[in-house]
């Protein structure tokens, strides 16, 4: 079929012509920002979930609603090498001056200013890489010890009282939220708490890997009862087959029972492999109905895309030591896997795979979803790396 028509754009965070089964998670957005419009209290969300679930899609529909909403939004995305505190100052810079333009009173949002002025010198980000364009000294003896558990919610609290005086809610999106450090995630949870005792207008929605609910309850313990932690996991079947079968209808073609189970049988319902297969499923066909033979006539290309395009370009950063323990864990099929079991593929003493267990983690390649158990952070990644290293021996 005309390429050009295909509905399906696999890609990190790009929206899916029919975004199905998220409904519940998108509504409880909705109240969320509802509420908190409205000066009541409510858990902000923290998403959770695999690689290519569509947690980044969730987030983009989110923040396109807040600016419907005429909500301000920071939406920023975590990663290795970047503190949370410079991440986080050119944004809200950006947010004062968004309130400032506005007509009203100006105390709060020079407050604002003032508190930020005071939260860059405790983060060492110098002035010249924040252009202020306001002639405001800093607030000396808040936001300014160097504690970012003591700095962060007096930040925060500033630029929500700034947004309370102009009536706006502003919405803070972070992605990747596993990779904060405890100091990092345990800061952003007190100001959240602050903001919900002190029902301010502003809102955080992360998102992460599984491992996030843990992390935050091991950080704050009150932590699960500042946010509810929605579970992003695979569609199910009737969901695949809404994801698929109403885009290419719409373009004027048909797709065959068989054919939708087939794909729902190879992807497990996982969003990101759904759209993948849809996209080279229309590019295969040769008529307006696609069959099954499609489905298996475009199995060599999908794979050979996923491989080069979503789990390669994770590969390719580990080391050979830990391809070695990762191939280890698929030797042993589908997980979870107990780190006894990886240590006697691989023949070795389980002790000695805590440093390359604990890289791992760091790469967010894998995860512990409970005490001695390890999962690949990737779906189906055990299939890929069958696929890239097929003969292992054990312990080698």
């Amino acid at each position: 079929m005309d390429p050009h028509r295909n509905p399906f754009s696999p890609g990190a965070g790009s929206p899916p012509p029919e975004l199905v089964g998220r409904e519940e998670t998108l509504a409880a957005f909705e109240l969320l920002l509802s509420r908190v419009s409205k000066g009541r209290s409510e858990k902000s969300l923290m998403l959770t979930g695999l690689r290519g679930v569509g947690k980044t899609v969730l987030l983009n529909e989110m923040r396109l609603h807040a600016e419907a909403e005429d909500c301000f939004v920071v939406h920023l995305e975590a990663h290795d090498g970047k503190p949370l505190g410079p991440l986080i100052t050119s944004s809200i810079r950006s947010i004062l001056l968004k309130l400032d333009r506005f007509g009203g009173a100006k105390q709060g949002v020079r407050r604002g200013f003032a508190v930020l002025k005071s939260f860059i010198s405790s983060v060492k980000v110098t002035y010249e890489e924040i252009s202020f364009g306001l002639d405001i000294d800093p607030e000396p003896g808040t936001a300014d010890s160097g504690d970012l558990e003591l700095d962060l919610p007096d930040l925060l609290n500033a630029v929500a009282l700034a947004a309370a005086e102009k009536s706006k809610v502003i919405a803070l999106l972070i992605d990747e939220l596993q990779y904060f450090n405890e100091v990092e995630l345990s800061a952003l949870i007190m100001a959240m708490h602050r903001m919900q005792q002190r029902q301010l207008p502003l809102i955080l929605v992360g998102a992460g890997l599984p491992i996030l609910p843990r992390l935050a309850g091991e950080s704050k313990s009150y932590a699960e009862r500042l946010f509810h932690f929605p579970d992003i996991g695979p569609l199910a079947p009737d969901e695949v087959r809404r994801a698929l079968h109403d885009p290419i209808v719409e373009e004027g073609a048909t797709i065959t029972e068989s054919a939708l189970d087939e794909i729902l049988a190879v992807t497990k319902g996982y969003p990101y492999f759904v759209q993948e297969w849809g996209y080279q499923v229309w590019n295969t066909a040769t008529a307006n109905k696609i069959e099954k033979a499609d489905v298996t006539n475009s199995h060599g290309d999908t794979v050979k895309r996923l491989d080069q395009n979503f789990f390669r370009v994770r590969f390719d950063r580990l080391t050979p030591s830990e391809k070695e323990f990762l191939r280890a864990m698929a030797e042993l099929g589908s997980g979870p896997y107990r780190i006894g079991e990886i240590a006697e593929v691989l023949g070795i003493q389980v002790g000695s795979l805590s440093p390359r267990r604990a890289k791992l983690i760091h790469k967010a390649m894998i995860y512990s979803p409970s005490h001695g158990d390890l999962e690949f952070t990737v779906p189906l990644f055990d299939q890929f790396m069958k696929r890239e290293i097929p003969e292992f021996t054990k312990g080698r």
